[in-house]
């Protein structure tokens, strides 16, 4: 397990658009997702809702304006699994919590981490929104990390922040606080075993099931405990 115990950065709600993800969020938690822009290297954009303690709920939707390759535009698969058949297919009933995204801090380096572990972490990718910059880990082919073929959204991309402040940070302030990140996994071990070598077993509550892996975040709000899932 690593020495320096990983922080949530934040939630990834994803959508067929991001009009449909805010509106899902908006119903759920009382406030809308806002702000955000587009990450011209993916191919998406976002929208940002801040929770309380540094984290903040990130919805994502391909964004339609962005460039195709044809016209110049990157040629990599989109991140969080945004190019699979099935993540579009599971889109059709709706916008759902698909991932959550884990914050390596300093001293630790994140992208020297991932060289010596390159079979443990997906490689390191610059990414940039207006004017924050960050690495994340995100495999070659766009799908969600895993571990000896578990993952399925419910390990974490890691995220180190290159900006001097936190997108948090530049977000309305709410009342909305995380209670509890919870999952289930049908190889539950093998995620377990994973998540205590990051050093992130205490950021989630995981469970064995004999169906779908799935993530459930809950909430305390103003209007009392509300769910995403």
């Amino acid at each position: 397990m690593t020495a320096h115990p990983l922080r949530l950065d934040h939630l990834v709600i994803s959508a067929r658009t991001l009009d449909e993800g805010t509106q899902y969020v908006a119903d759920t938690l009382g406030i809308a997702p806002a702000g955000g822009g587009a990450h011209p290297l993916m191919r998406t954009h976002n929208r940002l809702l801040n929770l309380w303690g540094g984290v903040y709920l990130e919805v994502i939707a391909i964004d339609p304006h962005a460039a195709s390759v044809a016209d110049g535009g990157a040629p990599r698969a989109r991140l969080f699994a945004l190019d699979d058949p099935a993540t579009h297919a599971r889109l059709e009933r709706g916008p759902y919590l698909s991932h959550w995204v884990a914050r390596v801090e300093r001293p630790k380096r994140l992208s020297m981490w991932q060289t010596q572990y390159p079979q443990r972490i997906a490689p390191i990718v610059p990414m940039t929104r207006g004017d924050f910059t960050w690495s994340l880990s995100v495999p070659d082919d766009g799908s969600f990390p895993a571990w000896q073929g578990a993952g399925d959204g419910v390990l974490p991309s890691l995220i180190q922040w290159d900006s001097a402040r936190h997108p948090s940070s530049a977000l309305p302030a709410t009342e909305i606080t995380l209670k509890a990140l919870k999952a289930v996994h049908p190889q539950a071990e093998l995620v377990s075993a994973q998540l205590r070598w990051l050093g992130a077993a205490h950021l989630l509550d995981l469970q064995s099931t004999d169906g779908a892996a799935a993530l459930v975040a809950q909430f305390e709000t103003p209007g009392g405990l509300r769910t995403l899932k």
